[in-house]
């Protein structure tokens, strides 16, 4: 009897090189995709001419969050498990600014503030789901390697294009920013601890503060007007030595100048590759702040008392006119929605994305709260006023103090790597869209890294508020990418296919409304 092959094993087989088919049809479209983004010269992110990478291998980029490679427990086929999924989106968007949240919740009020960060993120997560459906409403087209700008460009020509860099641009830049504060900031304290402990000195700080072994401070209070991230200055008697040191290592007049010296060299390379291999610290700084604000919590103990309206000299009320301080800060701390669809475009499971990426933001969601409720209720008041928390909460603790000295220089060390992964993106971004090529040459590359350096320096020496920054660059980018664009792509994908109704379209112009009036807020309070 000749060889029988049974039709269902040839249906079996079918199946198989179809699935392959489209496995590589699919890798195919990521690098297209990927390679408009990635100079011709930068190898190291770019698919070599025989090998068709698997999709896990991508890198994505969150402001004010982490830069590091989509790759983790895959299962075989470039997937990853929704764990590793929920993981990536955690860890994408916890950034620096949950060292604002306990400031932005004095800002708005307790009571208020939690509120305010229950309902920022059910708001930014429904817009998230917008972002995902987005391409996948447009018919008859292949949107498989289209990120959330080529939805823009699509539905809003070169407006869109044009926009979408824009806003991108002034969330990177802001990232950066935000992040030459930090660092002159936790290069200062550092450089003061080592200092002091080096030469055996004792110094004592002229600012308001408890005593103990766990002190907290309020520089603000020092230098007579409302907190700010100020320098704490120190006193010491018949010691020039440490007057010269006080001279030349300062906060705001020095430190500041001292990292052009590293950090523009860094953002200079071609191949920032090398620094996404320590992207594993953004967790573990997160991890570390976490067990930082639980153990100070459990030596300060809680202060907290209800005023609902009313000032008082060591309380803030539950419900304050400031309230939108904090939502410009979290417009920015739930901001993902520029590289969302890439990392659920590698969860093994498609149809787990709505709660996987329900479940990072319920996570995310829940740290942050964790910290700013923790760091607001256990701050000694009295005798210090909850006014004096400060808009980056490592200031309330002294320059030696351990726990804060190691978190500073986790910190310190992450912005560091992280800071060139965020210069090659803004220089991608804006130089291949003006020059054709993301390394047009070593003058363009310089004049732009000049000018990201220039306006960090700037801020660091004249306006080192990292809350007001936040909140600003947060409410301008999110009017864009998480409020505007998500709702009107959503509103005109419905009205063209004939299901648009009059409850949905009132809902998503109210969105816009919010995102505008958040924004506007920023520059009047």
């Amino acid at each position: 009897r000749p060889f029988h092959v049974e039709p269902t094993n040839i249906v079996s087989v079918n199946d198989d090189v179809q699935r392959v088919t489209d496995e590589a049809s699919a890798m195919n479209k990521r690098i297209h995709y990927y390679s408009r983004l990635t100079s011709s010269a930068h190898r190291a992110l770019i698919a070599p001419d025989h090998v068709l990478p698997a999709p896990d291998e991508i890198y994505v980029y969150s402001p004010l969050g982490t830069a590091f490679k989509v790759q983790s427990c895959t299962d075989g086929h470039g997937k990853n498990s929704s764990i590793v999924t929920i993981f990536m989106i955690w860890n994408t968007m916890m950034g620096t600014s949950i060292l604002s949240i306990p400031w932005g919740i004095k800002q708005a009020g307790f009571t208020s503030g939690i509120i305010l960060i229950l309902l920022t993120g059910v708001l930014t997560l429904y817009c998230c789901y917008r972002v995902v459906k987005s391409r996948k409403m447009i018919p008859l087209i292949d949107t498989s390697s289209w990120e959330f700008p080529d939805v823009c460009k699509y539905y809003f020509g070169s407006f869109g294009q044009w926009s979408s860099l824009l806003f991108s641009m002034v969330s990177l830049v802001g990232a950066m920013v935000v992040y030459w504060v930090l660092m002159s900031n936790f290069l200062f304290n550092t450089g003061k601890f080592i200092y002091n402990f080096v030469h055996g000195i004792n110094v004592t700080d002229i600012v308001p503060g408890t005593n103990g072994s766990n002190k907290v401070i309020c520089p603000g209070a020092a230098n007579g007007h409302p907190p700010q991230n100020m320098s704490v200055i120190f006193y010491s008697v018949n010691d020039t030595g440490f007057e010269l040191f006080e001279e030349w290592w300062d906060k705001a007049r020095t430190v500041p100048f001292y990292l052009i010296a590293v950090l523009l060299p860094l953002i200079s390379l071609k191949s920032p590759s090398f620094f996404a291999k320590f992207n594993v610290l953004g967790t573990v700084s997160v991890a570390y702040l976490v067990l930082l604000v639980t153990v100070k919590a459990a030596h300060l103990g809680i202060h907290v008392e209800c005023h609902w309206f009313t000032e008082n000299e060591f309380f803030v009320p539950e419900f304050r006119i400031l309230f939108p301080q904090l939502t410009g800060i979290l417009t920015l701390a739930f901001f993902i929605h520029n590289c969302v669809i890439t990392l659920l475009q590698n969860n093994r499971n498609q149809e787990n994305n709505v709660r996987d990426l329900s479940i990072a933001y319920f996570l995310v969601g829940l740290t942050y709260l964790y910290v700013g409720v923790i760091i607001f209720a256990s701050f000694p008041s009295p005798p210090l006023s909850k006014d004096c928390i400060e808009q980056n909460f490592l200031d309330n603790f002294p320059s030696d103090d351990i726990m804060s000295f190691v978190a500073r220089i986790f910190l310190l060390f992450q912005m560091m790597t992280v800071y060139p992964l965020l210069g090659y993106l803004a220089r991608v971004q804006l130089l291949k869209q003006l020059f054709g090529n993301a390394y047009p040459s070593v003058l363009h590359v310089l004049v732009l890294n000049m000018l990201i350096v220039g306006a960090g320096v700037a801020m660091a020496r004249f306006y080192p508020n990292i809350g007001g920054i936040i909140r600003y660059s947060g409410a301008t980018c999110g009017l864009a990418f998480v409020f505007v664009y998500p709702s009107l792509i959503y509103m005109i994908s419905l009205h063209r296919a004939g299901q648009l109704t009059w409850p949905t379209l009132i809902i998503h112009i109210f969105i816009i409304i919010l995102g505008l009036a958040n924004l506007i807020a920023q520059f009047l309070l």
